[in-house]
């Protein structure tokens, strides 16, 4: 199942009574609140953002429950040397109609975690990218799983006065979260039904005045991710 990325931002956090238990359950060692560093990810929430899609709030509720225990890395590097914390919370926040999934997460304090730290409190290292896997994406449109067929339908236009997104419903797994430089998707400007697993489509056609030959579309997503933070 293919893994979709999407960005993050991280808070900080303070570890109490309730947070050090929680964190304990991660450890073979108990840990005092001297011991770690901790800090929040508001990591998606239930709008539609720059790429035509949202996550439903079923959806988020479900990734929450996955998401703890999993692994903070860099770059989304699957290794154990870029393994840099753990998440060991997970809860929703309301404000009116957004509800957005907020992940705890936790570092011990040692020598080679000391630059992190300090990154993260310099506010130099704040963007993330949470990957997840989800087991439909439906087009607001028609209601076609672009996991299982392709519609004619583009997230970001309109088709009869509505703006077509893409619902990522069904949590399939959390893989983990990542520190990065730039929180843009590997996959920026793939046509969506490439990256959702299925057969890949045309791109639509470029807007006037533009190349045909030129993968505008691609690099137009790919500015825009770069410009997100």
């Amino acid at each position: 199942m293919e893994m979709i990325y999407k960005a993050a931002r991280l808070e900080k956090q303070a570890a109490g009574a309730l947070e050090l238990a929680l964190i304990n359950e991660q450890t073979l060692r108990e840990l005092t609140e001297d011991d770690v560093f901790t800090f929040r990810l508001t990591a998606c929430d239930n709008q539609v953002d720059r790429e035509g899609e949202r996550f439903t709030e079923a959806t988020l509720e479900q990734l929450g429950k996955l998401y703890i225990g999993k692994p903070v890395l860099r770059d989304h590097n699957w290794s154990a040397e870029t393994q840099t914390a753990r998440v060991y919370d997970a809860h929703l926040e309301s404000k009116g109609e957004v509800k957005r999934l907020v992940l705890s997460c936790y570092m011990v304090r040692t020598a080679s975690t000391a630059d992190t730290i300090a990154a993260i409190e310099g506010g130099i290292l704040r963007e993330c990218s949470v990957g997840c896997a989800v087991e439909h994406v439906n087009c607001s449109i028609c209601g076609a799983d672009q996991r299982k067929t392709l519609c004619e339908h583009w997230p970001g236009r309109e088709y009869d006065g509505q703006l077509c997104h893409f619902e990522l419903d069904g949590a399939a797994d959390a893989y983990e979260v990542s520190l990065v430089a730039v929180p843009a998707q590997p996959e920026a400007g793939i046509v969506k039904a490439k990256r959702y697993g299925g057969a890949e489509k045309a791109e639509p056609p470029a807007p006037e005045g533009a190349d045909n030959n030129e993968h505008w579309a691609d690099e137009a997503a790919l500015e825009l991710e770069k410009m997100r933070f």
